[in-house]
């Protein structure tokens, strides 16, 4: 077997008397071990520069000329560390055997006469042992290798990762921004069909989203309720156009059978559209009001979902300022004196309460104005203010001339819709 072969341990025994290494080349080569000898412990030394470190134990005599086994194996340590060192000595010799421990560190020493059994048995251990500990090293060697491969690795994809969310996260932008865009363009269309129209969603999605925060809504919701406002008209697109310019307080019964098919067509165009779902939910129920008397299902309460709530009050609040309701134009602060005296009848208390607090409540009506009940109406008193139905139809304009029989009927009137009504009429002493 050639010394190249790593499977094959290689023991190099030292002493200066050649019977003895005689000896020990007997005692080895059964085992299967490469057997060198040495005399003396520089021809031990040479030997070790010639084999390169490929000796993996070493058995030197104490007592040899010129160099001690102590010196030598002190020696081997030094130079060689890995190699796995025996010391045979006499027992007359046990300073000297002491002395090699310290400095040599020997594994072992064998006191002479040896047993030729108990020889093998130490040296086929501590052969075990040495190989044991060069798996250590090569395996610990190996794993930090692989650790430093590891983090190379890591590191890359680590970067590779980085450019990939951060792609991802472009295309979501892009994707998001499509979305958006494909919103606003169908906004768009809708407000097309009618001067009246325009601005008149995203005026809507902004208020309604500010609401919709005050209240407590979290981020998707409010982006539901912003998107239902600007798509909550989207119904009305095949609507006449002739329907579209009149304002509903003067539509006929049949016109307004049409109109009010509007929220449901909404939702039926995006229910098939998942990420807008929920904003087409809210798009039914826009027209619906807290007291059950809206439309299409007749909702009332919190049966209505909290972000159709807000969008029916803003949507209203935009109609009165720029008058698609009545077909005439409000003052802000006439239009939050219509939403305030919807509180609780057409819109939600507490929805109201938001939308005042972000917007300012309407100032108290002016001093030349009276605001009183059906009950308290007398003849001869003129209305300072418009009378709108619940449904949004103008019944009386301002600056009417009460009798006694339309104050009769305006009583019947409110008998019949089993709600209050407040009327606004000039003060004479204002």
């Amino acid at each position: 077997m050639s010394a190249a072969d790593p499977h094959v341990p290689t023991i190099l025994c030292v002493d200066d008397e050649a019977n003895i290494l005689s000896a020990l080349r007997r005692l080895f080569r059964p085992a299967g071990y490469r057997v060198l000898c040495a005399e003396g412990g520089a021809a031990g030394l040479a030997t070790l520069e010639e084999e390169g470190g490929a000796v993996d134990l070493v058995i030197s005599d104490m007592r040899m000329p010129v160099m001690d086994g102590a010196r030598f194996l002190a020696e081997v340590r030094e130079r060689w560390p890995g190699i796995v060192r025996i010391l045979l000595t006499g027992y007359a010799d046990i300073e000297s055997t002491i002395a090699a421990i310290n400095q040599g560190q020997i594994y072992r020493y064998i006191a002479k006469p040896w047993n030729d059994a108990e020889v093998v048995l130490i040296v086929r251990e501590a052969l075990e042992r040495q190989a044991l500990v060069r798996e250590k090293l090569r395996l610990e060697a190996l794993t930090a290798r692989q650790n430093e491969e590891l983090k190379v690795l890591n590191a890359g994809l680590e970067e590779k990762v980085r450019e990939r969310t951060e792609a991802l996260r472009q295309a979501h932008e892009r994707l998001k921004r499509s979305f958006f865009t494909s919103i606003q363009v169908f906004a768009n269309l809708i407000e097309l069909r009618g001067g009246n129209m325009a601005g008149h969603s995203r005026r809507v999605a902004d208020l309604s989203r500010k609401v919709a925060a005050a209240m407590g809504m979290d981020g998707r919701q409010c982006n539901d309720v912003f998107l239902a406002a600007l798509l909550h008209d989207i119904g009305k697109i095949g609507l006449p156009d002739a329907l579209l310019a009149k304002p509903t307080n003067k539509m006929n019964g049949d016109e307004l059978g049409v109109w009010r098919k509007h929220p449901a067509k909404g939702e039926q165009v995006l229910m098939a559209l998942e990420d807008l779902r929920a904003a087409a939910r809210l798009i039914r129920s826009h027209h619906e009001r807290h007291d059950g008397q809206g439309y299409p299902d007749g909702l009332r309460g919190e049966a209505i979902p909290l972000g159709a709530r807000i969008l029916a009050l803003v949507n209203e609040y935009d109609g009165h300022l720029h008058g698609t309701l009545t077909g005439t134009r409000s003052s802000a602060d006439d239009a939050r004196r219509l939403i305030l005296q919807g509180r609780g009848k057409r819109y939600d208390p507490a929805v109201v309460d938001a939308f005042l607090a972000l917007f300012g409540a309407p100032p108290e009506p002016p001093v030349n104005e009276l605001a009183l009940t059906p009950a308290l109406l007398s003849s001869g008193m003129v209305l300072a203010r418009d009378l709108i139905s619940r449904e949004g139809v103008l019944l009386l304009a301002a600056d009417y001339v009460l009798d006694d029989n339309l104050i009769r009927q305006i009583r019947e009137y409110e008998v019949a819709e089993g709600t209050r009504i407040t009327l606004f009429v000039r003060n004479p002493e204002g």
